[in-house]
């Protein structure tokens, strides 16, 4: 499902105009974005949890040429899902 798949799904089940489905999925996006920016996190029962982990700067190797390359430190979202998620997901 991409975004448009999702805006359209939206639109249907909450009755809405795809256009207002569209901004209020923009609304969500933006504000989980924020949260996360500032270091927060954003929990959503029984769907999941947004965190921000922070990955140590390391040594790696480029495939092609085998060079030793230095790769920085950065931050990454990472997402664990709720007990519902994880259950609707693993029924057969």
């Amino acid at each position: 499902m991409n975004k448009s798949e999702l805006i359209d799904a939206i639109a249907a089940d909450a009755g809405i105009s795809k256009g207002a489905a569209k901004k209020a999925l923009e609304s969500f996006v933006e504000h989980v974005s924020g949260a996360l920016s500032k270091g927060g996190r954003v929990s959503l029962v029984g769907f999941g949890s947004f965190s921000v982990s922070s990955r140590a700067a390391r040594e790696g190797r480029n495939p092609q040429t085998g060079d030793t390359i230095s790769i920085a430190a950065k931050n990454v979202v990472k997402f664990k899902p709720g007990a519902e998620l994880e259950t609707q997901v693993n029924t057969k």
